[in-house]
């Protein structure tokens, strides 16, 4: 098999970090490989398939010579993305810098493959609980055309990177030695006001904009009408920060222009690719951030339908917003384009 020269930028940080262990898990096919990441980072050694690298400062020559190149996320992801397409690198992005650009692919491998081929030199990973939802969506879709999502997300503090979960530890840690909680990221750090999320739940994730919807909701809104190419597919949104460590979590509501079976249904989450299903009332089973954490596969449950409104169910969908919501999702990306010999 042939093997690819592999730049990871933010090598770093915790969804980098989660990319060198999936390297490591899933034997991904790389022959050199370049740890990327800002100033105050480089000169670290991590080591990946029993070799240790060294981290270096990303800079505008940081990715001659490389196929693949793997962006953790962050405003980092502009500046950098032009400089690896110029020298022949096909950049896969985790942040929200390029999603909504026409001429970037915004891609789930599961859901919408074929939508590789259309990229320029850039590929988008998108939003965390945008994929989440969107793995639990697609083979429903293909039962029945979707018409309206409504969705509430509980998103784990690790969403927000490691200063996340730093902050939920230092906060409990507080709240048991009985000290004022200090709060300095949460909701988000670009504004003035702070909240602590220890035994509490934030409803709002980022900034809010003029329709009163924070820019997290819009981003599953938009994000879901590209992936499924269905501007007639409706979104409505609520995501709410909870003091978990990992695993996002959401309540998804669901009318499909014709009505399914719930067997049909279960059936059809159950074969799709990523998927399992979890939903057993009698046993008590159904999906749980705890459980879920580190786990690649998303998980659902809570299927019911929704008897105030025809053609309309519930479920419950989990997933690891580190693995399948971000590093997990944007190395699958790679390994479709090496499988169908599309780099």
């Amino acid at each position: 098999m042939k093997k690819y020269n592999v730049a990871i930028l933010g090598a770093t940080g915790a969804v980098g970090t989660e990319f060198l262990k999936l390297i490591e898990e899933r034997n991904f096919p790389f022959n050199k490989l370049r740890l990327l990441a800002s100033k105050r980072s480089a000169g670290k050694v991590l080591k990946v398939c029993g070799k240790d690298y060294t981290v270096e400062e990303a800079t505008k020559d940081s990715f001659k010579g490389i196929d693949i190149a793997l962006f953790a996320g962050g405003s980092i992801s502009k500046e950098f993305a032009p400089y690896a397409v110029q020298a022949g690198a096909v950049v896969i992005d985790n942040s929200s810098a390029f999603r909504m650009d026409p001429d970037v692919p915004l891609i789930v491998p599961e859901v919408n493959p074929e939508a590789i081929l259309g990229h320029k030199g850039i590929i988008a990973n998108p939003n965390c609980s945008t994929i989440i939802m969107c793995m639990a969506l697609k083979p429903l879709y293909d039962l029945a055309k979707i018409k309206r999502v409504v969705v509430s997300t509980y998103q784990a503090v690790s969403g927000a990177g490691k200063e996340g979960i730093e902050e939920l530890e230092r906060q409990v840690g507080e709240y048991v030695a009985g000290k004022p909680m200090t709060a300095e990221l949460l909701p988000t750090g670009s504004m003035p006001k702070h909240y602590p999320i220890a035994f509490n739940l934030i409803p709002q994730i980022d900034i809010f904009l003029e329709d009163l919807y924070t820019k997290e909701e819009l981003k599953m809104v938009n994000e879901t009408q590209k992936i499924f190419n269905d501007k007639n597919f409706k979104v409505s949104a609520t995501c709410v920060r909870v003091p978990v460590y990992r695993s996002h979590s959401e309540s998804v509501n669901i009318e499909f222009e014709h009505d399914l079976d719930l067997a049909e249904m279960r059936k059809a989450l159950a074969a799709f690719p990523g998927v399992q299903v979890l939903d057993d009332t009698v046993k008590q089973e159904y999906p749980m951030p705890l459980y879920t954490s580190e786990k690649n596969d998303c998980f659902v449950g809570r299927l019911r339908r929704d008897d105030t409104r025809p053609n309309t169910f519930n479920l419950w969908v989990v997933g690891d917003q580190i693995r399948k919501g971000a590093a997990l999702n944007t190395l699958q990306i790679a390994e479709v384009m090496i499988k169908n010999q599309w780099i």
